[in-house]
């Protein structure tokens, strides 16, 4: 399978809460996308793997992606091994994406800091002609991604590109509250989290509106890059 854009996220719901409008928007221009959790999010203090499966299934859904794969590895444990590293090359080089989105580079929850640098490693890695990778009964050829974007989480990083996602925050909100067990609920007896109150979707919001207000629009998404991004012309820029 070939998709235009692979998104990581340490666990289900990492992608939708900091780049789903961008996913969408470039979804609705014919881009292909797909997601890939690295962890059942298992350690969560609300809901069980099997309904962050169901709420991942219903989000994926919401987004329109083309696929989406659990590497099932350990929340919280999970370590920047050989065997981790290759689970991933795996799939970059089964989806062959030309963008690769990964987590923050640093963020409160580890997982996220640790996420972030092992995908940019694998992505380095699945281009190396001399690692053997076999995925479902196939020898697979190496591949590496153009550009590797890291997306914001929690803790403010100041991009270095936003994204104009205007018009499309209810439907990534949509795809957020499909993580019904996560957020907020005033009928839920599960413990208190930092995402789960009511005002969460705020911090959200005030955060795509910061990031849009830097350039002119209502809402945008940030990310930085690991190398120096270029254009082919002034005008491509807002």
């Amino acid at each position: 399978m070939k998709v235009d854009i692979l998104a990581f996220g340490a666990h289900p719901d990492d992608v939708e809460l900091s780049a789903a409008a961008s996913l969408l928007k470039h979804i609705q221009q014919g881009k292909k996308v797909a997601l890939v959790d690295l962890t059942e999010g298992e350690l969560g203090s609300r809901g069980t793997i099997e309904t962050r499966y169901e709420e991942a299934k219903a989000a994926s859904k919401i987004l329109g992606i083309e696929d989406r794969v659990n590497l099932k590895m350990a929340d919280g444990f999970f370590e920047h091994s050989q065997e981790n590293l290759l689970k991933i090359v795996e799939q970059i080089r089964h989806f062959k994406p030309d963008i690769v989105l990964a987590n923050a580079v640093e963020d409160r929850h580890p997982d996220h800091g640790k996420a972030s640098k092992l995908v940019s490693d694998a992505c380095f890695l699945a281009g190396l002609v001399k690692i053997k990778t076999n995925l479902n009964g196939e020898n697979q050829l190496p591949h590496r991604p153009k550009m590797v974007f890291h997306y914001i989480q929690d803790r403010y990083i100041k991009p270095d590109f936003v994204v104009d996602v205007t018009g499309f925050e209810e439907q990534k909100f949509e795809s957020i509250r499909a993580y019904k067990t996560q957020f907020f609920d005033p009928n839920s007896t599960e413990p208190q989290t930092p995402i789960s109150g009511k005002d969460f979707f705020e911090f959200l919001r005030g955060r795509m509106s910061e990031f849009g207000r830097s350039i002119g629009v209502q809402y945008a998404e940030g990310f930085t890059v690991e190398r120096i991004a270029g254009v082919d012309s002034f005008f491509d820029l807002k």
